[in-house]
């Protein structure tokens, strides 16, 4: 997905630019949990600059896929990385110290609830957003294209301590 010398634009939103800045800084050991949530690093191709972007996001597993959810805290609109992906599937993910490219996908309606249920019990605000936006949140699945490294990370997670989002009460 990217040549070696590529530039990467992160987040213009400030909150989430200073996680994924202390995410790289520290190949996750500071960032991948974020307020208790398990986060990852997704870059994706911008649909009509054709640049690189990358923010983070929330997710879950279902064994060896990761779940997003395209939730943009309810709004009305889905976020600009989903809008991304849909254009081009093809992303590169950062869990940890572990990066990997990946192929996204949205979940088929028959497929979504029980994948629904697994996100929200990692972040149950999900439900509440998708009340406040009056349809079904697009859930992602990622399928691994490069296979993650065989070792279990041993990096000892620690919370993230810069600003919070506030959109997220807790």
């Amino acid at each position: 997905m990217t040549a070696p010398d590529e530039q990467i634009f992160d987040s213009p939103t400030p909150w989430v630019a200073d996680h994924v800045r202390a995410y790289l800084e520290t190949d996750g050991a500071e960032g991948h949990l974020y307020q208790g949530w398990p986060t990852l690093l997704l870059t994706t191709r911008g649909r009509r600059s054709g640049r690189l972007r990358r923010t983070a996001l929330i997710y879950g597993r279902d064994g060896d896929r990761y779940l997003l959810v395209a939730s943009n805290a309810g709004a009305p609109r889905n976020p600009a990385w989903y809008l991304n992906l849909t254009a081009d599937p093809h992303v590169t993910v950062q869990i940890g110290p572990d990066t990997f490219t990946a192929r996204a996908r949205t979940a088929a309606p028959q497929e979504r609830p029980p994948l629904w249920d697994l996100v929200t019990s990692v972040f149950p605000l999900y439900d509440t957003y998708q009340a406040a936006s009056g349809q079904d949140i697009p859930l992602v699945i990622l399928d691994a294209v490069t296979p993650r490294p065989a070792r279990q990370s041993q990096v000892e997670y620690a919370p993230f301590q810069g600003a919070k989002n506030p959109s997220v009460s807790g």
